[in-house]
Formats: C-alpha cells, sequence, structure tokens
C-alpha cells in the first residue's frame, strides 16, 4: 500500500529524528519521522514563506497553518509573534503528534496543532493570516480548497499567504486567489517559489 504524507494514517515504519533547523535567526529543534513531509529538514519553499512574512510583516493577529505537517512555519511564527495565537492543521496524524511534540520541545506556549482535513475542525475564530506550503501531490482540487475556503475563516482584511512552485502551479493559484479575493500580490519569487497573497476586503463579511 503506498503511502503519503498528505493521507491521514501512514503505515510506514516510525523512525524519528531531531534535527535542528536554523531560520529567522532562530535554531530550531524538530523532530521529524518518516511518512511526513521534508522530513530531513526545513525545505526551502517554507524558509522562504516564512523569511517573506516575517520581513513583510503580514500578520496583524492570530494564525492558521494549514497542512503545517511536523510544525516549522507555525512555531516560527509562534516564536515571532508571542503576543498572537497559532494555530495549526494537517490530515497527517503522525504530522501532528510531532508537530505538537515539537511545540513542547522549543518551549511555545501560543500554538497548538490539531488533526483536521484542512478546515475541518478548525477553532471558530476570524482569522488575521492563514499561510499555507500546500501539499501539492494531493492534488489541484485541494490546493484550490485551501484557496477558496480562506475566504469564509478569515476576519476582514485577514490575507491568505502562500508558497507555491511556479511548476507546479503557481500561475493557476494565482489567477484562483484572483477570482475569490479580487486580489492577488506576488510577495516574492525566489528559485521558482512564488509567494502569494490575497486580502479580505474590509467591507466583505461572508
Amino acid at each position: 500500500m503506498t503511502n503519503h504524507y498528505y493521507t491521514n494514517q501512514s503505515e510506514v515504519i516510525s523512525q524519528e529524528r531531531k534535527h535542528t533547523i536554523h531560520v529567522a535567526n532562530l535554531a530550531l529543534q524538530m523532530y521529524t519521522d518518516n511518512g511526513v513531509f521534508s522530513k530531513m529538514g526545513l525545505d526551502f519553499g517554507s524558509r522562504v514563506l516564512i523569511e517573506t512574512l516575517l520581513q513583510e510583516k503580514l500578520c496583524a493577529g492570530n494564525i492558521l497553518d494549514v497542512g503545517c505537517g511536523y510544525g516549522p512555519i507555525g512555531i516560527t511564527l509562534a516564536k515571532y509573534y508571542p503576543d498572537k495565537f497559532i494555530q495549526m492543521v494537517d490530515i497527517n496524524e503522525r504530522a501532528v503528534h510531532l508537530a505538537n511534540k515539537n511545540i513542547e520541545l522549543n518551549t511555545v506556549t501560543n500554538a497548538h496543532a490539531l488533526h483536521s482535513n484542512l478546515y475541518e475542525h478548525i477553532e471558530d475564530f476570524q482569522l488575521a493570516c492563514i499561510v499555507s506550503n500546500p501539499p501539492i501531490r494531493a492534488g489541484k482540487s485541494v490546493v484550490h480548497h485551501i484557496i477558496e475556503h480562506a475566504h469564509e475563516h478569515l476576519a476582514s482584511e485577514g490575507k491568505l499567504i502562500i508558497v507555491i512552485q511556479k511548476k507546479q502551479g503557481a500561475p493557476s493559484a494565482q489567477k484562483k486567489m484572483e477570482s475569490i479575493f479580487g486580489n492577488v500580490t506576488l510577495l516574492n519569487r525566489e528559485k521558482g517559489y512564488w509567494i502569494l497573497c490575497s486580502q479580505k476586503d474590509a467591507t466583505d463579511r461572508g
């Protein structure tokens, strides 16, 4: 049976390992495992997303990390924004277990990881920011679902920020974000990775 990091259960044998991840002037300890995304350490796309988010100071309130994996994006944001709550979700139960373990390992008190198929089980509050390194291998429909349903979970003037490679569908995601939000900005572009941002209109309460 084939197992994928973007599915609910992984039947591959667990073999946890600990890495030191250096990002945004932080040295974070992270447990990874077989069956989760980027098990050898922080992937380039997530790094570019983190650095762009922090440089642009895009998140004014509570944040949701969709497809959090073992937690590098959400935990880094929690370290930089101790006054904000970072909710992290993933369909992969092993990834969620690792994310919560890494939250504790890095003494983070303002973040929590939750098992959820995208937005299915998220807490009911209006978010200032939704960030995602979406599971491209799960298919275009999953990526577009993240974009489409972000709008309803964002507060007025809330932002959706995603990272996606040009060759893996960035232009398509850009068009989808424009169609849903009425706006999209290319914040950064590095080695084929695009950081895209859309903002919910201040007059749109839906």
